[in-house]
């Protein structure tokens, strides 16, 4: 098995400092058109939505797209490669922009609901720009590479909203049409920067038969560690959706301005990114657990600041410390699901982590909008809250059930 291939840890880590690099800027890109969504969908659903309720059912729509897009992107990545997985991904991104341009000019929220569907299945891709990064990188140099690419999302804070608030009246008589289109432009320049990854080839027939596919899924995820990311990822990402999703619409309806609200997102998408030059480091130094915890903490802490007040102030600290538990919690438990597998496992695993985790995102992205339309914004935070304590809880649960296992094995 080649050394490009299945790196091992002293292995010369050049091309994975390189992939890493190019996968950052690709992210950088790919997370801007996300960011645009996660700006402006929820607005433009206000909008054109026939009840306030589905005002971010657009955003929701999103998030299911990004769910159902895991499996079929880890199936296409082991046919034909990751490069394969990444460019049918951003086509959907081009189609995303597209539609959602049309559907505001047009005042169709239907199509604007397919559109953003759409631009989910581009981000479906793009998450999995962590895991191609760990694919030819040493064991000792795979969390860095994770927080190098998520690194790029720093670029994409500052990008996505300057992108909104540049466009959104570009053509005056339909509000961020001009942004959705300027996103499809992002994507196509994207699909360009991916060109330049040099990815493992995919197996031939003859070697995925020798390979074969690894352990059954049933026995890979009894693995309390594997149950552990699984959790961790789950609960970050989930509680940051709800949190993110609600809470542009939260300010425009507590009277600060959609300026405002874009700057919030953009603190808060370079909280959740600008760690990442760090986290790694972190993750060597100090445990995988210990920053996990840490994210958990940082996100517990923001649903208290958000439910304590509604100043501009109270929002933008709150998100703040969200995206930044976010990237503890989830690069944390990123790193842990790459020492999980074995080689043939990869795909197959990765896949079934992102499916898991994105669809407990899309279950609390499509409660959001009823929650906030008729119960508030202190709501939000109250259910942050709680999905915190009962995953410390489950955790305990788990550390608890293996040492008696141990023990007992004993």
């Amino acid at each position: 098995m080649s050394a490009i291939a299945e790196p091992h840890a002293g292995t010369d880590d050049r091309l994975a400092r390189r992939n890493a690099f190019v996968l950052a800027a690709a992210q950088a890109l790919a997370g801007a058109n996300s960011a645009v969504v996660f700006g402006t969908a929820g607005l433009v659903g206000t909008m054109l939505a026939p009840d306030p309720a589905l005002a971010t059912v657009p955003v929701s729509t999103f998030v299911l797209g990004l769910w159902i897009g895991t499996l079929p992107v880890g199936a296409i990545a082991k046919r034909f490669g990751r490069l394969a997985a990444f460019e049918v991904g951003t086509l959907f991104g081009l189609v995303a922009g597209l539609l959602c341009g049309a559907a505001v000019i047009y005042a169709a929220f239907p199509l604007f609901c397919v559109g953003t569907l759409s631009g989910g299945l581009y981000a479906a891709a793009h998450q999995s720009y962590r895991f191609a990064a760990a694919d030819t990188a040493s064991d000792a140099f795979k969390p860095k590479a994770v927080s190098w690419v998520l690194a790029g999302g720093v670029m994409a804070g500052v990008f996505g909203p300057q992108l909104i608030i540049a466009t959104k009246d570009m053509l005056p008589q339909y509000a961020f049409a001009a942004s959705y289109l300027a996103q499809a432009v992002v994507a196509v320049v994207a699909a360009l920067v991916l060109l330049l990854v040099r990815f493992p080839p995919p197996p031939s027939a003859e070697a995925s038969r020798r390979a074969g596919t690894g352990r059954p899924l049933v026995v890979i995820f009894r693995q309390p560690r594997l149950i552990t990311a699984v959790v961790c990822g789950l609960a970050s990402y989930a509680s940051m959706n709800l949190m993110m999703t609600a809470a542009p619409v939260a300010m425009v309806a507590c009277n600060h301005s959609v300026t405002d609200a874009a700057l919030g997102l953009q603190w808060h998408v370079m909280a959740m990114y600008a760690p990442s030059f760090v986290t790694g480091s972190l993750i060597g130094r100090f445990g995988t657990g210990r920053v996990i915890a840490a994210g958990l903490a940082l996100t517990a802490a923001a649903g208290a600041v958000g439910w304590a007040g509604t100043s501009l102030a109270h929002f933008w600290t709150a998100l703040i410390l969200l995206g930044v538990g976010w990237n503890f919690a989830f690069v944390g438990a990123t790193a842990l699901v790459t020492v999980c597998h074995t080689p043939a496992e990869r795909n197959k695993v990765q896949a079934v982590n992102d499916f898991f985790v994105f669809g407990a995102m899309a279950v609390g992205s499509f409660s959001s909008g009823a929650m906030l339309a008729r119960h508030g914004w202190p709501l939000v935070n109250e259910v942050v809250l709680g999905a915190v304590l009962a995953t410390v809880v489950l955790l305990a649960w788990i550390a608890v059930a293996g040492r008696l296992r141990v023990a007992s094995d004993g």
